[in-house]
């Protein structure tokens, strides 16, 4: 009788009317999804979880991935008539951009070619190997153009560890954090995951989000499982995705 108190749940069972605030499901523009094909594959595992909000977030870094309000409007566009004509009209998709705290990214700050999330948010990354040079500057330099930063999954940062104090001084520099729900489970490791756990137990996330970029993370993302008490600390974070990017 006792074991039914323990039975973890799935997270997917938790994601009915969530919007997916990063996530790569523009086509051919980045890392993310290949085509169109595989861009309405996606939503379409999504909306079976629930999911029919989406905000793509598609890279942009320099020398690598040098998209700009152009290419990422083209894309949205190429989905949303597809959209239309496989009769997933209720589905709703704009887009915005993941920034690389690089070598140019100031420069894109200060001619305003940066592309916001809703409400002056700006979802900003590092490399997961060493710290950006420039990156506190960056931060500083976000908040003078009056943008509030979104630290992508600090989870998936190697050079951070679990208990670093490092990640308190993100925040008091005013950095919000963004964890991947994929991290909830071994998709990128056990590190990686007791890392969110942890971020998720000391208060310090602020947002989440798919972070998708194929299928086979999405059906991982679909073979997740959460016991009582992480379900209980997720509710309120889902919650506060879904007021700030609705």
């Amino acid at each position: 009788m006792f074991q039914i108190f323990k039975k973890k749940k799935f997270l997917v069972d938790h994601l009915e009317g969530f919007v997916d605030m990063h996530n790569h499901i523009l086509p051919g523009i980045d890392d993310g999804a290949k085509d169109v094909e595989e861009s309405i594959a996606l939503i379409k595992m999504f909306t079976e979880m629930g999911v029919h909000s989406f905000i793509a977030t598609p890279h942009i870094m320099h020398n690598y991935y040098p998209n700009n309000r152009e290419t990422i409007g083209d894309a949205l566009n190429l989905l949303k008539n597809a959209l239309l004509k496989h009769g997933l009209d209720h589905v709703s998709v704009s887009a915005s951009a993941e920034h690389m705290v690089d070598s140019d990214f100031e420069r894109l700050l200060e001619t305003g070619e940066v592309m916001p999330l809703k409400k002056n948010y700006l979802l900003i990354e590092m490399s997961y190997l060493q710290p950006s040079i420039n990156f506190d500057a960056a931060v500083q330099k976000i908040a003078s153009e009056r943008f509030f930063p979104i630290l992508a999954h600090p989870e998936r940062y190697v050079y951070l560890k679990a208990r670093s104090s490092r990640y308190k001084k993100y925040k008091e520099q005013g950095l919000l954090f963004q964890l991947n729900l994929l991290s909830l489970g071994e998709y990128y490791g056990a590190e990686v995951q007791q890392k969110a756990f942890k971020l998720i137990d000391q208060g310090l996330v602020d947002f989440l989000a798919s972070d998708v970029h194929n299928l086979a993370q999405l059906q991982n993302l679909r073979e997740i499982t959460i016991s009582r008490k992480l379900e209980e600390s997720l509710f309120p974070l889902m919650e506060k995705t879904i007021n700030n990017f609705y």
